[in-house]
C-alpha cells in the first residue's frame, strides 16, 4: 500500500529537483548581467571571473543616464510599444470577430491564407517592405514605419478568433434580435467577455515590440528616435564603449526590468488566455 505512494513521492521530488535545476540554469545569465552592472568596467571581463563584485558600484545606475541617452530611448520604446500594442489588440480583435462570427463567401480560405503568413520569415519580405516604406516616404519619419507595419498581426487574429469561438453564439444571436449591429456586438459583448485573451495578446505584443531590434535598425535614422535596444547597440559601438562594459550591462538591466515586471504582473491573465483560446494543444 505504501510502496506506490512512496514511489509517487520520490518521483515528485525528482521532478521538482529537475525543475529547480533547470530554472537555475536559465537564471544564470540574468544573474551575471545584474552582477556585471554593479562592477567596475575593468572587472566585468576580468580573469579569473568574479561573479560577485568586491565593491558594488551602485552609481552605475546613475552614470548610465548621464553618459547615454537612456531617457530618450526609454521614452521612444514606451511610446512605440504602447501604440503598437493598442493597434494590434484593436485590429486583431476586430478582424477576429469577422472571421469568427460574420459569414461571407471565402471566409475560411481567406483566414487560412492570412494565418499562413505567420510561417513566412520576416527576412523573406523585409526588403519589399523597406522599399514600400521608402516609396511612401515613411522611412526616417519618427516611429511611423514600425507602427504602420506592426499595427496588424496574423497571430493576434488567430488568438482572438480561437477565443471568440468559445463564446456561445446565442449571445450574438440575441443581440442581433435586439437590434444591435455587428460593431455593437463586437464592442459591447465580445470584448468585455475576452479579457484574458486580450491581456495575453497585449502582453505578447508589448514584449515583442519592446525587444525588437531589427525593425528600429532598418527604419530609424535619427538618433532622437532610437529605441532602447538600438540605443544600447550604438552605445556599445561607440569608441569609448569598450571601456564602459559595466554601464552597458546596467542599461541592459534597465531594459529588461520593465518587461519582467509586466510579465510577472500579467502572467495569470496570460496563462488563462492561452488555455481558453485553444492554443494549449
Amino acid at each position: 500500500m505504501n510502496s506506490p505512494r512512496r514511489g509517487r513521492s520520490i518521483g515528485r521530488i525528482v521532478l521538482y529537483v529537475c525543475l529547480i535545476a533547470f530554472a537555475a540554469f536559465l537564471l544564470v545569465p540574468f544573474f551575471w548581467m545584474i552582477m556585471s552592472s554593479l562592477k567596475r568596467n575593468i572587472d566585468v571581463f576580468s580573469v579569473p571571473v568574479r561573479w560577485i563584485p568586491q565593491v558594488f558600484q551602485w552609481h552605475n545606475y546613475v552614470d548610465i543616464w548621464t553618459q547615454a541617452d537612456m531617457a530618450t530611448w526609454l521614452k521612444n520604446t514606451i511610446i512605440l510599444s504602447v501604440v503598437v500594442t493598442f493597434l494590434q489588440v484593436l485590429t486583431g480583435s476586430f478582424a477576429a470577430y469577422g472571421f469568427a462570427r460574420v459569414r461571407f463567401p471565402g471566409r475560411d480560405a481567406l483566414f487560412l491564407a492570412y494565418v499562413a503568413t505567420i510561417a513566412v520569415p520576416w527576412q523573406a519580405y523585409m526588403i519589399p517592405q523597406f522599399i514600400l516604406m521608402t516609396k511612401i516616404h515613411l522611412t526616417g519619419q519618427w516611429l511611423w514605419p514600425i507602427i504602420v507595419l506592426q499595427a496588424f498581426g496574423a497571430f493576434g487574429v488567430f488568438l482572438m478568433k480561437q477565443f471568440f469561438e468559445t463564446i456561445p453564439e446565442e449571445l450574438s444571436e440575441s443581440a442581433r434580435l435586439d437590434g444591435l449591429s455587428e460593431y455593437g456586438i463586437w464592442w459591447r459583448i465580445m470584448l468585455p467577455l475576452s479579457g484574458p485573451a486580450l491581456a495575453s495578446l497585449a502582453l505578447l505584443t508589448f514584449v515583442t515590440t519592446w525587444n525588437d531590434y531589427m525593425g528600429p535598425l532598418f527604419y530609424l535614422r535619427d538618433r532622437a528616435y532610437f529605441t532602447i535596444q538600438l540605443g544600447l547597440k550604438t552605445f556599445q559601438a561607440d569608441p569609448q564603449g569598450s571601456s564602459l562594459d559595466a554601464l552597458l550591462f546596467t542599461g541592459s538591466v534597465l531594459s529588461v526590468l520593465p518587461i519582467a515586471i509586466i510579465f510577472l504582473a500579467g502572467q495569470r491573465f496570460f496563462i488563462e488566455g492561452i488555455a481558453t483560446s485553444g492554443l494549449k494543444g
